[in-house]
């Protein structure tokens, strides 16, 4: 496996380095990392952001972040090494103002010695990647260099191919890293290997014996401090079109010729290529009640915080079956997994059990977290004189079959630095997934109200019907969705 090769010398700059994404994901997995032995030998991170802050208040942000987001306690002796690595510098990097950060990198690189890769890491707001990339170029730092966005790339097809010729105007394509953190989920991987790996399972991967796929990513939390952020995004720019279109392509795509990082990309674009475009019929928006009065969040905001969509593909594999995806904040539990339902029997033997308002028990389902694993559901004899069916699973458990995991952004990062980019987004699969979505961006179709709490408007289960959401069966509120008129 790539992660565990040891990256080359590197120097490390966090744009954005004192905001959410560095202090909850970023910080702990270099930590993590370094803690495993997968840092390279002689690095430096440099922190960056308009906020005052000094290398010790740098220091000291980063071991508040690993003692709160990190499994791992900041233990004295490694923190210490950990945090001798660490350097922040104030400054608005823009193309007309580049001296500070330039003199920074410039110094850790001495430090290092030699000629260290250099890997530059966008954790702000979209909207800046523009600027850093332009002065990236203006300061002439991009040898021997690799960076990486956040997600969305691009917030429509439009503006995703400025920002692409942009992008392309400072750095070569095998520069830039598209990151999807889902994509670096052990969970997310193991659909590959279940599938390839196993013969039984290839065979029946198609039309012929799947009905339907479901691919689930609820959270619990509401938009909270990101409300600003948010505001500008929505559900289906910051989660359909990247996490759930790239778990959708894991379980789509054809059979690559090996698993170097080109052929599987290929063949995970290629499911862009083949989706249909989406029309207002085939999503659901809803927004959670309370959202409006969140700081940042206009009085009037048609943003949806939930959006469910169907999705189908015009290929030979997956003809008339449908995949459909949900995602929302304010949910009833946080619970990520992908399911595949089976088809029915072509002549039923037990004919009373079927309840048609029930999920099917056939179904294999990989939950992305926050148990990991892989839940086979179908039916079996209870004990008896009689043949009476029930219903039964089997269960893989990542943890208890093979210990604790490298997180997400552990895998991803330790890949760019060894410039490893299977797991990441490529730009014409982006595209191509940006036009599938642009109908429903131009015309979006009705907002929802749904309480916290719940699973989302009702209007979900007539885009379903008449199958059935894997989970839940029931919804803890009782209510009918209140369509809002101010679009």
């Amino acid at each position: 496996m790539s992660w565990q090769r040891t990256p080359p010398d590197h120097v490390i700059v966090i744009f954005g380095a004192n905001g959410d994404l560095s202090r909850r994901k970023l910080l702990p997995a270099l930590f993590h990392l370094h803690c495993e032995g997968l840092m390279p030998r002689r690095y430096r991170i440099i922190g960056n952001s308009r906020s005052e802050l000094s290398d010790d208040g740098f220091r000291n942000l980063a071991r508040e972040a690993i003692e709160r987001f990190s499994g791992l306690g900041p233990d004295d002796e490694r923190f210490g090494e950990f945090a001798e690595t660490l350097s922040y510098v104030s400054h608005d990097f823009r193309p007309d103002d580049t001296d500070p950060l330039h003199s920074a990198l410039d110094r850790a690189e001495r430090e290092v010695g030699g000629e260290p890769r250099r890997l530059f890491y966008l954790a702000v707001p979209p909207t800046a990647f523009p600027t850093i990339t332009e002065a990236l170029g203006k300061c002439g730092i991009t040898q021997r260099c690799r960076v990486v966005f956040e997600k969305p790339f691009g917030t429509d097809l439009e503006s995703f191919r400025e920002l692409d010729r942009l992008v392309h105007s400072v750095l070569e394509e095998d520069q830039v890293y598209r990151i999807d953190h889902f994509l670096g989920k052990e969970a997310v991987q193991n659909i590959l290997a279940l599938r390839f790996a196993n013969g039984m399972f290839e065979p029946i991967w198609n039309r012929n014996y799947i009905d339907h796929v479901q691919i689930d990513v609820p959270e619990e939390i509401d938009v909270g401090r990101r409300a600003g952020f948010y505001e500008q995004t929505g559900a289906l720019r910051d989660m359909l079109v990247t996490h759930l279109f790239q778990v959708l392509a894991f379980v789509a795509m054809e059979p690559p010729a090996s698993l170097d990082p080109e052929p599987l990309m290929d063949e995970r674009d290629k499911v862009f290529d083949v989706m249909a475009q989406m029309t207002p019929d085939d999503i659901v928006r809803g927004q959670y009640d309370g959202y409006r009065e969140a700081e940042g969040v206009a009085p009037d905001s048609t943003t949806e915080t939930f959006v469910a969509a169907r999705v189908c593909l015009e290929n030979w594999r997956w003809k008339d079956v449908p995949f459909y995806l949900r995602t929302g904040k304010g949910m009833a539990e946080k619970r990520s997994a992908v399911t595949l339902a089976f088809r029915s029997p072509p002549m039923r033997m037990f004919p009373d059990f079927v309840d048609p308002r029930r999920f099917a028990p056939n179904h294999l389902t990989f939950e992305l977290g926050p148990h990991d694993g892989v839940v086979l559901a179908f039916l079996a004899k209870k004990p008896g004189p009689s043949i009476e069916l029930g219903r039964a699973h089997m269960e893989f458990r990542y943890t208890s079959a093979f210990g604790d995991l490298i997180g997400d952004y552990e895998r991803l990062i330790h890949d760019a630095m060894i410039g490893d980019r299977t797991l990441f987004s490529r730009g014409d699969g982006i595209e191509a997934a940006w036009k599938v979505v642009q109908p429903v961006l131009d015309d979006p179709g009705p907002l929802y109200v749904y309480p916290r709490g719940s699973w989302g408007p009702d209007a979900i289960d007539r885009l379903i019907a008449p199958r059935q959401w894997h989970f839940p069966v029931s919804r803890s509120h009782a209510f009918e969705p209140v369509e809002r008129s101010d679009r």
